[in-house]
């Protein structure tokens, strides 16, 4: 009796810390790779919604050397967004609920960070929130 009244009592002191053994969390898959095609004018086009949070797709890939035409299209009803690839000097804002079209030109090669930097103070940033992605150019 005394050693069940033991083991009662440490597992309410665990219960009350908070102690727990929890599994970790498999990794999220990668995001799926969007190849941009090339039309016959030579532009690279493609269409992006920005929703909460997230990009789609979130994985662009485009060569070098060649114009990129990026429609960004936002889902969401009240918050703005904004679509960032700082290494490109690509910065673009995109109104809650609008469509805005970015285009430049990618000359060097590599993997690089799209992100949202949008945030309503104190709360965290879009990218903090999981909002950003990757352009790669080959």
């Amino acid at each position: 009796m005394r050693r069940l009244r033991a083991a009662g009592t440490t597992m309410m002191v665990l219960f009350v810390l908070g102690v727990a053994t929890v599994r970790a969390a498999e990794p999220a898959p990668p995001a799926p790779l969007f190849v941009v095609p090339v039309a016959a004018d030579g532009v690279q086009r493609a269409t992006v919604v920005l929703d909460s949070y997230s990009y789609q797709p979130a994985h662009l890939i485009v060569e070098a050397g060649k114009p990129v035409e990026l429609t960004l299209t936002s889902v969401t009803t009240i918050t703005p967004h904004n679509f960032i690839v700082k290494e490109l000097a690509v910065e673009q804002d995109v109104g809650a609920g609008k469509t805005v079209v970015v285009t430049f030109m990618p000359t060097q090669t590599g993997t690089f960070p799209i992100y949202c930097d949008k945030r309503l103070w104190p709360l965290p940033s879009h990218r903090d929130k999981g909002m950003e992605g990757k352009l790669e150019v080959r």
